[in-house]
């Protein structure tokens, strides 16, 4: 059961994300980019950490928390500028669920411990951080993969097929084994990310 205090920061959360001002159509309702993939990553946590902890499910809710609000163009165009960009979105992710944290009641404890996560300021080896990573790349393989292939054309095979390996190498061996269990894989997509896990030793060939 979820506790009053849990659901009012979910809410908050949501609340923000509810600005996004880009959105996706989804069983013909139109909803707010941040705010869809926030229950998402929701959704996919329960699916694959029933018993998550309650900072684990209030890390997952919040960790893309208005990211429309810092433009990738608001840095320069290049490798570099990439990773400040990302740099300063995961600052502004911890410092807005630390703002809100602390306005439903939250201990100091409970805040640096969801900025960490949520700012990847935590090792991999840190198992709290690992399950949201893992989280994190299942519903970008379930939700976003597709469309993010079609989105670039100009990607041929082994540039795809180093993409998934980059972003599954990311993942525990409990999270690729969820990759092939509970969730839905892009049909067309079956076969490169069989011949990744095949190539890796995750899978036997």
């Amino acid at each position: 059961m979820t506790s009053p205090q849990l659901q009012q920061a979910l809410d908050a959360f949501d609340a923000r994300n509810a600005k996004d001002p880009k959105h996706t159509v989804v069983d013909g309702n139109a909803m707010p980019n941040e705010l869809l993939y926030a229950q998402r990553m929701s959704a996919m946590l329960q699916r694959y950490r029933p018993d998550a902890s309650e900072v684990l499910q209030l890390a997952a809710r919040c960790q893309h928390i208005c990211r429309w609000s810092i433009a990738r163009d608001s840095y320069p165009m290049t490798k570099p500028g990439y990773h400040q960009w990302r740099n300063a979105l995961k600052a502004m992710h911890a410092q807005l669920a630390s703002d809100i944290l602390r306005d439903v009641g939250y201990d100091d404890i409970t805040i640096q411990r969801v900025a960490q996560l949520v700012g990847k300021a935590a090792p991999l080896s840190d198992p709290d951080m690992q399950t949201l990573e893992d989280v994190i790349v299942l519903v970008f393989v379930e939700d976003y993969l597709q469309a993010f292939v079609e989105q670039h054309p100009d990607y041929d095979t082994p540039k795809l097929l180093d993409i998934l390996r980059k972003t599954l190498r990311k993942t525990s061996p409990q999270g690729r084994e969820a990759a092939l269990t509970i969730i839905r894989l892009p049909d067309a997509l079956v076969p490169a990310i069989t011949q990744v896990m095949q190539e890796e030793g995750w899978l036997p060939a």
